[in-house]
């Protein structure tokens, strides 16, 4: 018997309650009639079911016994029976109907994370959601539970435990992890992503507890449309989706790179202002070439070797296709942690025809520039005065010296071929030069110049002079004292990007920038490095975070209701970011803002991004707002605890 407290809504995909916000969901009911009652002493006198039969509803009153039933539900008020779901009284040899219930009130309102608010509901909100005695007397402020459960994470010393801590809090409660993390994102941000949560992807099959996401593997070949539907949020604005190929400088992690969109989509929220509930995390599960995982009895992911090819291209342009027949043409899709063989073709092929985007191309590329750009401000000069060499060829690496190349072109109406010739890359059979061009992959010949060839980094250095050194290439402590202390002798404000990620694979530490250029270098490194004291002069080094692009970024997309990337709207994102570095943070040694400030530098990054859409005629939402920034501030997700009736 399933009792009901108020009147409510059945049909074939579940009953719903409505006056006390609660539901109960019975999922692919048998193709039976069903007789419903609503009696009992306490009932109430309107109580009443309506009925979905080939979407036409029939409302049935306590007197109606029209409907005959194979299944009878008895709904009841107080009293009767004892509740017994099916499966209860079924034998183990006996099918049984998986009941999913649903309910905004009591004790499952406290389970809900979506409404949760733990001892800060009111005592009206007690009484109004039957929560009296299900939680202990005190009332307490949202603030006061931040507080709380920042002492809690604190008391963590191994960081998988805080990001496991934050990740059940997410489970939870939603508005107050989204309020702990934008309260406290310094010292968070490295918790819920890079570096802490490489380590979760490494270890997810072992720390996997609820699924956060969609898991689209090749057994979901042809019914990708149907695996979307399965998805309970539909006004989806932000897919981040990866295959885990190639996850931060951490390789082949299979379906346990789950750990990236999550991570990825709760900064989407945290520091871009996007609803949660308009996010949606995807891995696609082609298999994996990591013989580790696949021997791994925990592994949670398909055991086999990966698929390529037709199999590969096949299963992507299903998911692509059904991602806009499901969402429309004004989702933003973006690709994370794809290896280069895939991950260049994928942003070619969609973005033609998809709002799509590339955090690790693209992203990169912007906040790297907005470094550049505010580094200027110190050491001088314009774009074109500067050489550029990169260790690293990749999807980051081209990116990068793609976008620089793009922004000397424009501000000197130099041809692009021209631009690209200031850049040089060293890959891991050395400089990129032309006599290597047959031999090379398409994403790298722009960047085959006339040299002759070079093996060692020091020796690259040495011989194309470069003023500024970034790090691309996932390989740790690859800048060398030596490769310093060249760059140091041709500068006299050396600046050096150590981008990998984890820490792990940072090219060099911030200690060794500073330290082996006596303090010159302007460093800045894609994981957070603590300040370093040399000499008496702390210095702060700036991390070149992709968080400080693709948040305000993706707001922007949304808020014009663009149908398309340009790369103008990069170029926009980076001029937003370096025009709010002030002198006050390059005093400290800094070329990025701090990231207390995230929230609004994002939306400033959102109404140029938007204000860029309008001007190529890419931006669907109209009218144009007349005050970009003030409407990327009201778009943005407050969570702040809203009063229930």
């Amino acid at each position: 018997m399933i009792s009901l407290h108020r009147s409510c809504f059945l049909n074939n995909s579940g009953i719903s309650g409505s006056s006390s916000l609660f539901s109960y969901k019975l999922n692919k009911l048998p193709p039976a009639s069903v007789k419903a009652t609503a009696l009992g002493p306490n009932s109430d006198t309107n109580a009443s079911v309506l009925i979905e039969n080939n979407n036409a509803f029939k409302e049935i009153t306590q007197d109606d016994t029209s409907f005959a039933a194979d299944v009878d539900i008895n709904l009841t008020v107080a009293g009767g029976d004892r509740e017994v779901y099916y499966d209860d009284a079924a034998t183990d040899d006996q099918l049984v109907t998986p009941w999913s219930v649903s309910v905004a009130s009591g004790y499952s309102l406290l389970r809900d994370p979506h409404h949760n608010k733990g001892l800060a509901f009111t005592e009206k909100e007690r009484d109004a959601h039957y929560l009296r005695g299900l939680l202990p007397p005190t009332v307490i402020s949202q603030d006061l539970q931040v507080k709380k459960m920042m002492y809690s994470i604190r008391k963590y010393k191994v960081p998988l435990q805080k990001y496991m801590a934050m990740m059940d809090l997410q489970e939870t409660n939603e508005r107050l992890f989204y309020k702990l993390l934008i309260d406290n994102v310094e010292e968070l941000l490295p918790v819920v992503y890079t570096p802490t949560v490489g380590e979760a992807c490494q270890k997810y099959g072992s720390i996997f507890r609820r699924p956060q996401g969609l898991f689209i593997s090749l057994k979901e070949k042809g019914k990708i449309d149907e695996v979307l539907r399965n998805w309970p949020q539909k006004d989806i604005q932000v897919i981040v989706v990866t295959d885990g190929e190639r996850i931060l400088g951490l390789g082949d992690l299979g379906c346990q790179g789950m750990g990236i969109p999550i991570g990825k989509l709760s900064l989407y929220t945290a520091l871009g202002g996007v609803c949660p509930s308009a996010c949606l995390p995807v891995t696609i599960d082609v298999g994996t070439n990591n013989e580790q995982l696949l021997n791994d009895e925990f592994y949670i992911g398909l055991r086999r070797r990966r698929a390529t090819g037709l199999e590969y291209a096949e299963l992507m342009d299903e998911f692509m296709t059904a991602v806009k027949q499901n969402y429309g043409e004004k989702v933003l899709i973006q690709f994370e942690d794809f290896a280069n063989h895939n991950a260049f073709d994928l942003l070619a092929k969609y973005g033609t025809t998809h709002l799509v985007f590339n955090d690790d191309i693209q992203g990169t590329a912007s906040v790297v520039l907005a470094g550049l750009v505010a580094a200027l401000k110190v050491v001088g000069g314009t774009l074109a005065d500067h050489r550029f060499l990169f260790l690293g060829a990749g999807e980051a690496g081209t990116g990068i010296a793609e976008l620089i190349a793009l922004e000397i072109s424009k501000q000197t109406n130099m041809p692009l071929e021209e631009a690209r010739k200031k850049i040089s890359l060293v890959d891991s059979k050395g400089l990129i030069v032309k006599s290597r061009i047959d031999s090379l992959q398409h994403f790298k010949k722009p960047w085959a110049h006339d040299h002759e060839p070079i093996k060692k980094l020091v020796d690259a250095v040495n011989g194309t002079k470069p003023t500024v050194l970034i790090g691309t290439s996932g390989v740790g402590r690859t800048f060398t004292k030596e490769v310093v202390e060249a760059m140091a002798a041709l500068n006299d404000r050396p600046i050096i990007f150590s981008l990998s990620n984890p820490t792990s694979q940072s090219e060099c530490t911030a200690e060794e920038a500073y330290t082996w250029s006596k303090g010159r270098a302007i460093f800045a490194s894609g994981s957070p490095f603590d300040p370093v004291e040399y000499e008496g002069r702390v210095f702060v080094p700036g991390q070149a975070n992709n968080a400080y692009i693709f948040p305000g970024f993706g707001l922007g997309l949304i808020m014009s209701g663009a149908i398309r990337v340009h790369d103008d709207m990069l170029l926009a994102a980076s001029e937003a970011l370096a025009a709010q570095v002030t002198q006050e943070n390059f005093d400290k040694g800094l070329i990025y803002p701090p990231f207390k400030n995230i929230r609004q530098i994002s939306a400033n990054i959102a109404a140029n991004v938007a204000a860029k859409a309008y001007e190529l005629g890419l931006a669907t939402r109209q009218p144009r707002p007349k005050d970009l920034l003030k409407y990327a501030e009201s778009c943005m997700y407050n969570p702040a605890y809203r009063s229930y009736r």
